[in-house]
């Protein structure tokens, strides 16, 4: 079941899967075993955080997957308390420690925390850290264009991927927009809203009945028809492999619009404002 023929290709050439698999909250050695098994059905990329204290489950499921490490795609983040520079190398030492790996193929600043303003410096880190080659490909997560613009603007250099809250509830229309015009690839975080309403909206399940596709397929079917790459966390292997199986149909751009209508200004999950929030 592999998604290996539907590839995102970065700004700076790294070629990624069409899906990836999230791990947040996924820790110790059940979290571990539900990595493994991901890699095992075809999941080519992994989804962790310096935050998330799963890195070593990360590290220990490459290892036990029956996939070569160097066909995977293996993410983490940078957390906002070590935004200045010299702490963002050493953090990036120590995210490679936790997972024992030699290096990441994508390292992300998780959060821009514009208050605290120390984004452009920990950009600045993630530069030199692909130089000496901890990482392949540098991005971030959750940052607006202003952010954007701003690390672009003072360090010449943009990001490979910006990794932002989307799903039907908050369909990021402007934010994918901007991120396509500047050859950024948007991965999306909770794409399918942590499954609690989004599910059962009629037009989902409309749209389902006629691929008879499940609800969840139509979802993350929409997010690749619209550009993104969703990272899906499923722990049991029947939703694993659910998540997986959505390349055999396409949605029309009228399904597509109709289920972007679900989207709303206060869509937000936990309404962690990009413009304000602080992660630590």
């Amino acid at each position: 079941m592999s998604n290996s023929n539907f590839v995102i290709t970065l700004n700076d050439g790294l070629k990624l899967p069409s899906i990836g698999f999230g791990t947040y909250s996924l820790n110790g050695a059940r979290g571990a075993e539900s990595m493994k098994q991901a890699i095992d059905i075809g999941y080519r990329l992994i989804d962790s955080a310096f935050n998330y204290e799963n890195e070593g489950a990360v590290g220990k499921a490459i290892k036990q997957c029956s996939v070569p490490r160097g066909d995977l795609i293996v993410t983490s983040k940078l957390p906002g308390r070590h935004h200045k520079y010299e702490e963002a190398l050493t953090t990036i030492e120590e995210s490679l420690y936790r997972a024992d790996l030699d290096y990441y193929d994508l390292y992300l600043i998780h959060w821009p925390n514009p208050i605290t303003d120390r984004y452009v410096e920990a950009w600045q880190a993630l530069i030199e850290a692909k130089k000496r080659g901890y990482v392949r490909s540098i991005g971030v997560c959750n940052f607006l264009p202003e952010h954007l613009e701003r690390l672009i603007n003072e360090t010449g250099i943009a990001p490979s991927i910006n990794q932002i809250e989307l799903h039907p509830y908050f369909n990021q229309e402007k934010q994918l927009q901007w991120n396509k015009e500047h050859q950024i690839a948007t991965e999306s975080w909770s794409p399918l809203e942590r499954g609690r309403n989004l599910l059962s909206e009629s037009v989902i399940l409309d749209i389902a009945n006629i691929y008879k596709k499940t609800p969840t397929q139509v979802v993350l079917r929409w997010h690749i028809d619209r550009g993104a790459l969703p990272i899906p966390k499923a722990f049991s292997k029947e939703h694993q492999i659910e998540n997986l199986d959505i390349f055999d149909f396409e949605l029309t751009s009228e399904e597509i619009a109709a289920i972007n209508k679900l989207s709303r200004p206060d869509g937000r999950i936990n309404n962690q404002d990009p413009s304000s929030y602080e992660e630590f």
